[in-house]
């Protein structure tokens, strides 16, 4: 049952974060109701959707609860007990154990409300419980270092400790393939487990192994930038590719062709990533690159991808319909998956029968038949699509539309009563209804059954720690694409500096969004066989916001920099 913002009545917290300046009152009401959807503290919210300085919110819930705030950055992590509270307790309730004195143990919280914690806590230790308030983003951070170091191999770990992580196949296919891990030196394992664990710990999405004829590197993408983390001896390459190889079970004699597997990475009992590999012949030796793959991030919730509320909702609305098309389109890494997996999330119900064809499934989600398509074997998108629809689906997803056959039932499976998600790569989303056209999917077809269209790219956040405010001419302002209202009505340009919490003054990274809606006048357009550039315009006149337009709300709003908006979008 949904509640009416306006009948919410602001008290305690909340209350006190408007007197104090740090929220308006419309953003506190929205924000104590998605926080109490989402089940979790309001602080944690407000931190992580970033609407409030985090160290402004722990001072003023200090003033309203009479209590001190600890600086945990100046807090011993030698001092935490080790293992007295249960993993699952510390990630549900968010919450630190900081110091055992006798028997009564002192919890960080960043919500002085967070009362169950302290009795959960209590309970299962049989320690007496109490609160210690601190920074909400400083106490996530804590967490993470916190857990990392009670699992070895997820901390510090020395030579020695890196022959102790467990890795296997991904794919369960192909078992009789030789293991030849005799083949690989011992430092040679190492050194590939140390550059996998470093490029998690360091929160990259990608690794890229490269031999050229004098050298060899080893790059991350973090943040959707490359930069160079290793340069071995090229006289090692041959070695490396093949202990990769072992590792993702691909035939490591075969270096003609391109290959393609997946590693799954045992950190401990309870923790594993999975790695996406390819392998490409290049002139100097096989260039590898794995793709990290993070299911928790499709868990995220829709909140914190950065869609602004009228997209957000257009996206829900078009969640809830019983049939229908919602295409996702956008270069290769720019978070097409994680915003599809976000959706079917949301859907992912015990009443409702999802099924997805991928190629290959990157997150794996409980409670979601997924398919990987198997073109070897004849099994593609179409023939997973023609399976599912004899196996009584309310939802399906398709990884991409490539093809003709793949639309056209797509499509069909979208007019006869069935959800269907979906992605293409076109640069915007009046582009990707005319590459259907030029596909050769009729003109009806397309504006029948396709309700709504997604196009994005992921832009780096500017880190709150240290960003920097700076003045531009409103004239400059005006040929980068802000309106006149907006410069008259007001606000701060940030640019990045860098510090030690950051990567050049950013951290994470942000989905900026061109969300469209199929009305009438669009879907008659569609039938007349408008152009991208018409189209564009039509949806520009009914109030859908272009993926520069989205940059630069993303500008005003302070998450990111003028030029990281020009980096990903143009006019």
């Amino acid at each position: 049952m949904s509640t009416n913002k306006s009948n919410i009545t602001l008290t305690g917290l909340a209350r006190r974060f408007v007197d104090d300046g740090l929220l308006d009152e419309a953003t506190a009401k929205d924000s104590f109701l998605q926080a109490s959807q989402n089940r979790i503290p309001l602080i944690t919210y407000l931190t992580q959707n970033n609407l409030a300085d985090s160290s402004k919110l722990a001072f003023s819930a200090a003033m309203e609860f009479g209590v001190s705030v600890l600086d945990l950055s100046a807090f011993m992590p030698e001092m935490m007990p080790e293992k007295v509270v249960d993993e699952k307790l510390v990630r549900k309730h968010n919450a630190l154990p900081l110091y055992k004195r006798g028997n009564r143990l002192f919890i960080a919280v960043s919500d002085p409300t967070n009362i169950q914690a302290l009795d959960e806590i209590k309970f299962n230790t049989g320690l007496s419980t109490d609160a210690v308030l601190v920074d909400d983003a400083k106490l996530r951070d804590a967490i993470d270092k916190y857990l990392e170091s009670q699992d070895t191999t997820m901390g510090d770990l020395d030579d020695s400790d890196l022959e102790g992580v467990e890795t296997e196949a991904g794919d369960q296919e192909d078992e009789g393939t030789v293991v030849a891990s005799e083949v690989d030196d011992a430092p040679i394992v190492k050194y590939v487990n140390k550059m996998l664990l470093d490029a998690i710990r360091g929160g990259a999405s990608d690794i890229h192994f490269e031999p050229y004829e004098k050298v060899y590197r080893v790059r991350y993408r973090t943040d959707g930038i490359l930069k160079e983390v290793s340069r071995p001896s090229i006289k090692l390459a041959p070695k490396i590719s093949a202990r990769v190889k072992i590792m993702a079970q691909l035939d490591i004699s075969e270096r003609r062709v391109p290959q393609d597997g997946r590693i799954k990475m045992k950190l401990s009992k309870t923790k594993a990533i999975d790695f996406r590999v390819n392998t490409l012949p290049t002139l100097w030796g096989e260039k590898i690159v794995l793709r990290i793959l993070d299911p928790s991030q499709a868990k995220l919730g829709i909140d914190v991808l950065g869609y602004e509320e009228d997209q957000k909702e257009m996206y829900l609305e078009a969640l809830k319909q019983p049939q229908g098309m919602i295409l996702v389109t956008g270069p290769t890494g720019s978070g097409k998956t994680v915003s599809l997996y976000t959706g079917l999330n949301i859907l992912n119900t015990p009443d409702i029968n999802i099924s997805t064809a991928e190629d290959p499934a990157e997150i794996n989600l409980e409670g979601i038949n997924q398919v990987n398509v198997n073109n070897r074997v004849g099994l593609g998108f179409a023939e997973a699509l023609r399976a599912f629809l004899r196996q009584d689906p309310d939802v399906i997803m398709v990884g991409e539309i490539r093809d003709l056959e793949t639309a056209n039932i797509a499509i069909k499976a979208a007019q006869t009563g069935h959800l269907v998600l979906s992605t293409l790569h076109t640069n915007s989303a009046p582009e990707t209804l005319t590459r259907m056209m030029n596909m050769g999917v009729p003109a009806f077809n397309i504006a029948t059954s396709v309700s709504l269209i997604i196009a994005q790219r992921l832009g780096r956040r500017l880190c709150s720690s240290c960003k920097q405010p700076f003045d531009v001419p409103k004239d400059v302002l005006l040929e980068e694409g802000f309106t006149q209202e907006q410069i008259d009505t007001g606000f701060t340009l940030y640019r990045p500096k860098g510090c030690d919490k950051c990567n050049g003054g950013y951290k994470g990274r942000v989905g900026i969004y061109e969300v469209v809606k199929i009305t009438d006048e669009l879907a008659n357009m569609i039938m007349e066989e408008a152009s991208s550039i018409k189209i564009a315009k039509q949806a520009q006149a009914e109030g859908f916001r272009n993926l520069r337009q989205s940059a630069l709300m993303k500008v005003i709003e302070g998450v990111t920099s003028l030029e990281e908006a020009n980096r990903v979008t143009k006019d």
